[in-house]
């Protein structure tokens, strides 16, 4: 940690903290851990979000035994934070409101210096928010959200879709300038690394339009933590610049995307003009575009039952839908994306998904799940998160 900066620690016994081995998460509040000092162990996890780039086999959490006094939950251990690049991430929603009240009480948070807390879980209009805090000008409502989504040197939010997340801007938007209360949101960014943030418009448009219409009316302040082995904490800089008009251009129903697919046996498919061809058990990943009506694409990639046009929609037939990861943008990127899959892929079914372009192929074949391979996703977030 640097010397200069102040320095917090969440408040919590060090005693019942230990560390663990993720294995599986069987739904989103839990996951399987190993650990040396409990062997096999199961663990609360407070954070909906997908964490698909946080949650690799393998990769070290802080457990927190739930003390005799606590809630009583169906585990013994909740999962505190997540090591990526040996730092820890915060994972528990719950105290990143925790940390904001900390950095608030010791006016440490840019643009809230001369504001003092009233009270937290405040209800105004059809919602209840985070944080009332007050100056000399009056009251303001303060929504905090934790940003565990980042990369190529851009932090993200949400990760997952948020229906919450967007009615929570817009309702603030609304007091702001119907009832002239100020509000604001506060994204807690859980890194150092980033330098800038985005709403994640390929995961959630209809957030990022939100978060852009808003803008007037509510500032959205994302502050950058650094944390320490130690889950102590530090704010490492100014709040990061917010590309506006690259996520007005870029948030579009226009892109390329990955169709993951799994086939459970081998199988001898006929693939429409390319006729029959043999596929091995193992994952899948097409690459596609869309660039006019991406998220209908995606849409009818999902259905088994349709009218089968592309080399895909044979393989549909046969091979359970795994996941499809849009990337919108206003540039072709299926080729570039293609030529990076196929150099790591297991193999390339020559002539798949490429009849209108050079490329050698469009499908490519994975003996291991794509998502659970941090290289997959560092590809992918050189793309998601590609800034001007």
């Amino acid at each position: 940690m640097n010397s200069a900066t102040p320095t917090h620690a969440l408040p919590l016994d060090d005693r019942l903290l230990f560390q663990a081995r993720f294995v599986s998460r069987p739904n989103r509040f839990l996951v399987v851990c190993d650990s040396e000092e409990c062997g096999r162990v199961k663990a609360f996890l407070p954070n909906p979000g997908r964490l698909l780039e946080l949650l690799f086999p393998g990769a070290r959490l802080y457990l927190l035994r739930n003390d005799e006094n606590a809630t009583q939950r169906t585990t013994e251990y909740t999962a505190l934070a997540v090591e990526r690049e040996n730092r820890p991430v915060l994972l528990h929603t719950h105290w990143c409101n925790v940390m904001a009240r900390q950095l608030f009480d010791v006016r440490a948070v840019p643009g809230f210096e001369d504001m003092r807390v009233v009270r937290q879980e405040v209800k105004a209009g059809h919602s209840r928010f985070d944080f009332l805090l007050e100056d000399d000008s009056g009251p303001c409502y303060v929504e905090v959200k934790s940003c565990t989504l980042f990369g190529n040197n851009v932090a993200m939010f949400p990760d997952a879709v948020t229906a919450r997340g967007r009615r929570h801007l817009l309702e603030l938007a609304d007091i702001a300038a119907n009832a002239g209360v100020r509000c604001r949101v506060l994204f807690i960014v859980q890194t150092d690394q980033a330098r800038c943030f985005m709403p994640d418009y390929h995961t959630d448009p209809d957030f990022a339009d939100a978060m852009v219409a808003v803008r007037d009316h509510v500032p959205i302040i994302p502050l950058p933590i650094a944390w320490d082995k130690r889950l102590r904490f530090r704010i490492a800089g100014t709040p990061l610049p917010i590309p506006w008009t690259h996520i007005v251009e870029e948030n579009r129903d226009r892109g390329a995307y990955l169709l993951i697919m799994r086939l459970e046996a081998p199988a001898s498919l006929t693939i429409g003009s390319l006729g029959m061809r043999d596929f091995a058990p193992g994952w899948y990943i097409y690459v596609g575009s869309a660039m006019n009506g991406l998220n209908a694409r995606i849409a009818r990639h999902r259905r088994k039952r349709k009218r089968k046009h592309w080399h895909v929609d044979y393989l549909r037939d046969a091979a359970d839908y795994v996941d499809c990861l849009p990337i919108r943008a206003s540039k072709r990127l299926e080729c570039s994306l293609a030529h990076e899959l196929g150099a790591r892929a297991l193999n390339a079914v020559h002539g798949f998904g490429c009849s209108d372009c050079d490329c050698p192929a469009h499908l490519f074949h994975f003996p291991e799940n794509p998502l659970h391979t941090p290289a997959f996703h560092q590809r992918l977030q050189r793309y998601r998160m590609a800034t001007p």
